[in-house]
């Protein structure tokens, strides 16, 4: 009796304890924990990605580059779908049926319950037609997201384009979703996490018809999107188009810096392309065309990504080493009689004087004096053996910046190529000597450099030995101090006294008189110091090169041009860049020189004949 009456009690224990479970989950559910409550208020819910503003940008003045317009995605949700008139749709959208068949499928391999673009960039005309009848198709809403559009369409290398994800960058980045857009080249590439924002997330009840009925919880749950930050780049928008109308019908590249602080204030890559090309739906197929249609290659940034011997510009990085090395003076004189000659070995140069001096080696582009320096160089005794000069000479060349990348703020920056001592060993399988590189000394040979390079080369001149890494951006959202990095002064390995003479001479280049090659860029009261450059091409004719700077004391503008199959750099090169540095420092041409500003502008290099060039000496 009492086994019974004691087995009644733990039986009735137990069935009071599991009442007392099923009243606190029940309690728990109904009460505390509304996630069954959401469960079903998601079927009568949408939630709306807010797309914040992406971040402006302007040029160095102010000036508007870049700025949003809205745009709109048809998206859906597999799972909200339900019977609906494809025809009335399809009309609506002006798709066709086996379109909107596909579409849906695509969707619901995605996600029956996630949303997915169905259309996007809808026009403004097409959204609001759509909208008053989007009721009748259920699933399918509209998203709200921004375009770029660019103002001035210039600066399209600089600035970059935005393309949709990809798999591998949505695994990469948990912000991104299918649908979204990253910055794919130039600054919206490099600065794309300051240009993006934060998105944000709406909630609102919607019917058995998907139209919306008000905010969930009266907006409590919502996220406010944060808009992404403006950028203040260091271009200036007036001096960058200028350069591009001077350079159209040409190829080629200019890089123009601020030599005091590295700042980048044009870059033009030419042939260039309209930066609206790449905004839209027409986006892909522009893409498409300009790759595998186009033979100019307009997405080539050829001011980091082509690779060119610099030419006579580089005889005054030599003429530099050898005043380091002290293997001359600023006042030692070599003869040329038309050409360096050693035993059978040749290199012509066009006549002029002789001997000549450091400052008018420069002014004349001697290719005999700068031949001599070099081999000084590397055959001096100090240093035991012309590979160990080599060796010391290269140092001293990437001191510059040569042969290695800068670091500036674009994305796919070339380094170039300055060969090492081990590359000449396995290339003559032999104790090489200095003859066997003798056309490095004039900026030939195996030398491989961007004009990036060669802008920053000629700033260092400018700045009589350092230079800061250049650089495109001034300041990121409310002043926002840009990368230490950019702010660092890098010293090259020649003391600052040696450049003297060579800047001596470049100024002579401009207003020396006969002989003088630069004398096109000479401007009324600005002492403009330069170098041209031709650069040897036996496929066409000879490329154009010049870099300079000015004023020649406290310099402003630091500059390169490089004009592809432009014969001399008397031609094309000095003009230019002296249009370009009066541009800048006066704001406009002179009208003694509007003669020599339509003859560059007119100038057709592509698609007029080419024409080979006889004289490789300036």
């Amino acid at each position: 009796m009492n086994n019974f009456s004691n087995r009644k009690y733990i039986i009735g224990g137990i069935f009071i304890l599991v009442v007392f479970i099923f009243i606190i989950r029940l309690f728990n559910l109904q009460i505390i924990d509304d996630t069954y409550k959401q469960s079903a208020e998601n079927n009568s819910q949408r939630q709306v990605t807010q797309y914040p503003a992406r971040g402006l940008i302007y040029d160095r003045n102010g000036k508007l580059l870049v700025y949003n317009q809205a745009a709109y995605d048809l998206m859906l949700i597999p799972r909200q779908l339900s019977a609906f008139d494809t025809v009335d749709f399809c009309n609506l959208l002006g798709i066709e049926k086996p379109q909107l068949v596909k579409g849906i499928k695509k969707a619901k391999r995605y996600s029956y319950r996630k949303a997915s673009i169905f259309l996007k960039q809808l026009s403004s005309e097409r959204y609001a037609v759509l909208q008053e009848k989007l009721y009748k198709f259920p699933g399918f809403f509209v998203q709200t997201r921004t375009l770029r559009k660019y103002p001035l369409k210039s600066a399209a290398h600089a600035l970059g384009y935005l393309r949709e994800v990809t798999n591998q960058e949505i695994k990469s980045d948990s912000y991104f979703r299918q649908g979204d857009y990253i910055g794919k080249s130039g600054i919206e590439r490099t600065y794309e996490k300051d240009l993006r924002g934060k998105k944000g997330v709406k909630i609102f009840w919607v019917d058995v018809y998907n139209r919306i009925k008000g905010s969930y919880k009266d907006g409590k749950a919502d996220k406010k999107a944060v808009s992404g930050k403006n950028l203040k780049t260091s271009l200036d928008i007036d001096l960058q188009q200028y350069g591009e109308l001077l350079m159209q019908n040409k190829k080629g590249g200019i890089v123009a810096i601020e030599p005091q602080t590295g700042e980048i204030l044009a870059k033009i890559s030419s042939p260039g392309y309209d930066p609206e090309m790449f905004v839209g739906r027409a986006m892909s197929k522009n893409y498409q065309m300009m790759v595998q249609n186009d033979s100019l290659k307009p997405l080539f940034d050829r001011t980091m990504l082509a690779l060119y011997p610099p030419g006579s510009i580089f005889k005054l990085v030599n003429g530099l080493i050898a005043l380091q090395e002290n293997v001359i003076s600023p006042s030692t004189r070599f003869e040329c009689q038309n050409g360096y000659h050693a035993g059978n070995f040749t290199m012509r140069c066009h006549a002029h004087a002789s001997p000549l001096d450091l400052r008018h080696a420069v002014q004349q582009s001697c290719n005999a004096y700068f031949a001599n320096v070099f081999r000084y160089v590397l055959e001096s005794p100090k240093f035991g053996s012309v590979q160990d000069g080599y060796i010391a000479w290269r140092n001293h060349v990437m001191s510059f910046g040569f042969g290695r990348k800068l670091g500036i703020d674009l994305q796919n920056e070339k380094s170039g190529s300055i060969p090492t001592n081990e590359y000449y060993q396995k290339k003559y399988r032999k104790k090489w000597r200095a003859l066997n590189v003798i056309s490095v000394a004039i900026g030939q040979g195996e030398l491989q450099i961007t004009p990036m390079q060669m802008a920053n080369m000629v700033a260092v001149i400018a700045n009589r030995g350092y230079y800061y890494i250049p650089h495109i951006v001034k300041s990121v959202g409310d002043g926002e101090a840009i990368d230490e990095k950019y702010l660092k002064k890098h010293n090259t390995s020649i003391d600052s006294a040696k450049f003297a003479s060579i800047i001596d001479g470049m100024e002579m280049v401009i207003t020396g008189g006969e002989g003088s090659t630069g004398t096109l860029a000479a401007i009324k009261d600005i002492r403009v110091c330069g170098k041209t450059g031709t650069v040897q091409n036996s496929a066409e004719a000879d490329h154009s090169v010049f870099v300079a700077f000015a004023p020649r004391e406290n310099p402003k503008i630091a500059i390169v041009v490089y004009v592809e199959n432009g014969v001399w750099g008397s031609r094309y090169g000095a003009p230019i860049s002296g249009l370009m540095i009066e541009k800048y420092l006066n704001g406009e041409i002179a009208e003694n020189k509007k003669w020599l500003e339509k003859r560059m502008l007119e100038a057709d290099l592509i698609n007029q004949t080419k024409s080979t060039s006889t004289n490789s000496a300036n």
